[in-house]
């Protein structure tokens, strides 16, 4: 038979009820639990219309093995996003567990993030992926979701690659880059 578990200390003090108007965890508090949660390291990039454009992202996720879709999402505040979003198409950079500068160069606001990075286009989007990243693929825009302050982007994979198969990821856990390998 089971028994319920009865945790000695849960803690309150962050929390508000989820009854009341903007209830549940302060943001402060659901980053900090989140951040046991390990995620991998992508660069989302397109070709907007004054050349190629891309952020970091954290959240991202395999959705459907039929058909090949991916989702990702990106801040309402990205400066990035409305590009790739009007470019209809995009390709994800896997990064590498050595890719941690590149990691923070797309993470931070940066006007030619791709004038510091080594690329080459996408098959099919033209999307740019980047050099040293472990694996890739090109996807097109299926739909796009709000999401809070975010966006969930659906996309269709149309290609996809491994670059470096002994690459080991490149992980944020805790608040910090880390390699598995």
């Amino acid at each position: 038979m089971a028994r319920v578990w009865e945790p000695e200390e849960l803690s309150e003090d962050a929390l508000t009820p989820a009854d009341e108007p903007g209830g549940g965890p302060d943001s402060a508090a659901f980053r900090r639990v989140l951040g046991h949660f390990p995620t991998g390291v992508t660069v989302v990039g397109a070709i907007g219309p004054d050349g190629p454009v891309g952020l970091s992202i954290g959240s991202f996720t395999s959705v459907s093995l039929d058909p090949p879709l991916i989702g990702f999402l990106p801040a309402l505040a990205s400066r990035s996003w409305p590009a790739i979003r009007a470019a209809g198409s995009f390709a994800v950079s896997i990064l590498g567990a050595d890719q941690e500068p590149v990691a923070r160069l797309f993470a931070a606001p940066h006007d030619d993030r791709f004038g510091e990075a080594e690329w080459k286009p996408a098959p099919h989007s033209g999307a740019p992926i980047l050099a040293g990243s472990a694996a890739w693929l090109d996807c097109t825009i299926e739909s796009t979701h709000p999401a809070g302050d975010h966006v969930f982007a659906l996309g269709r994979v149309l290609d996809l690659g491994v670059l470096d198969d002994s690459a080991g990821p490149l992980v944020f856990f805790r608040g910090h880059y880390r390699r598995l390998c």
